[in-house]
């Protein structure tokens, strides 16, 4: 089953250079990879908000207030870092005059919610080697 959404961008107000730590980053990418669709929906339960991820942007949108987008993290340079441990360069949009605020926690809880959405992602089970018999070899 696949459940169409639709967000809302409203005019941006402004941008502002950013970096995501290489834990979140790296996590948010591993969860976007098994996601069925190429989309990752992330519920941050201490801000009432969803963070939608794809593999060009993350957007927060206020689960009570409709399908406005907020705020949007946008050009992520992964490929600027020297190691994987590094953080990981991107911009942040605004969308509402309290994405500064959003912005804000979003840092704090988004990591947290990426890990709920781990804890509840079931991994694939072990692999089994299967010893094929006959032929010739």
């Amino acid at each position: 089953m696949i459940v169409e959404e639709t967000f809302y961008r409203p005019p941006e107000l402004s941008r502002a250079p950013r970096t995501l730590p290489a834990e979140t980053y790296n996590l948010a990418h591993r969860l976007l990879t098994r996601a069925a669709n190429g989309c990752l929906f992330v519920p941050l339960r201490g801000m009432q908000f969803l963070a939608v991820l794809d593999t060009e942007e993350f957007i927060f949108v206020d689960r009570e207030g409709g399908r406005m987008i907020e705020l949007a993290w946008q050009r992520f340079m992964p490929q600027a870092r020297r190691s994987l441990d590094d953080p990981v360069c991107y911009e942040a949009v605004y969308y509402s005059p309290a994405s500064a605020e959003i912005m804000r926690r979003a840092q704090s809880e988004f990591p947290k919610a990426l890990r709920e959405v781990e804890q509840k992602t079931v991994p694939p089970g072990p692999a089994r080697v299967i010893k094929l018999t006959g032929g010739n070899h």
